[in-house]
């Protein structure tokens, strides 16, 4: 950990100070990024050695095509998300990655959050008309 000031700064918060990402700090090892100006929707960022996780949510799972949803998500883990993957949380769909805290450098870390926005920015059409209901025409991914 560096120093700014007296205080400690988490490997997480120093990168995220060093790529000019606003943030909020919520606890000492917990940021939430949400920045409109870099395009980066809101996610979370923890650091629990030995790892690094970035969590944003995408959506309550809808209670009817469920199974249509599944399977476009696993569709789109393989075809869109480079860094992470769509995951179900309980009653919500979340996007996640996990990175190791120990060989984690300001480059990855850059990388997954961006990739992580491409991700929910490019899907958001075609996951919206699954919470809309509209899993009927949800079915082919929009170009």
């Amino acid at each position: 950990m560096s120093e700014i000031g007296n205080e400690p700064v988490a490997k997480v918060e120093q990168y995220l100070n060093d790529l000019g990402v606003a943030y909020q700090k919520l606890s000492s090892e917990t940021w939430l990024v949400e920045d409109e100006a870099r395009g980066l929707p809101k996610m979370v960022i923890s650091q629990s050695d030995p790892v690094v996780i970035i969590r944003a949510s995408v959506m309550p799972v809808p209670p009817k095509g469920g199974d249509v949803l599944f399977k476009t998500l696993l569709q789109l883990n393989f075809t869109d998300f480079l860094h992470g993957a769509y995951a179900i949380d309980g009653d919500q769909i979340v996007a996640l990655d996990t990175l190791e805290l120990k060989s984690m450098n300001k480059d990855e870390l850059s990388a997954s959050i961006e990739a992580m926005a491409i991700a929910l920015s490019q899907n958001y059409p075609l996951l919206s008309k699954f919470a809309e209901g509209k899993a009927g025409s949800a079915t082919e991914k929009e170009e």
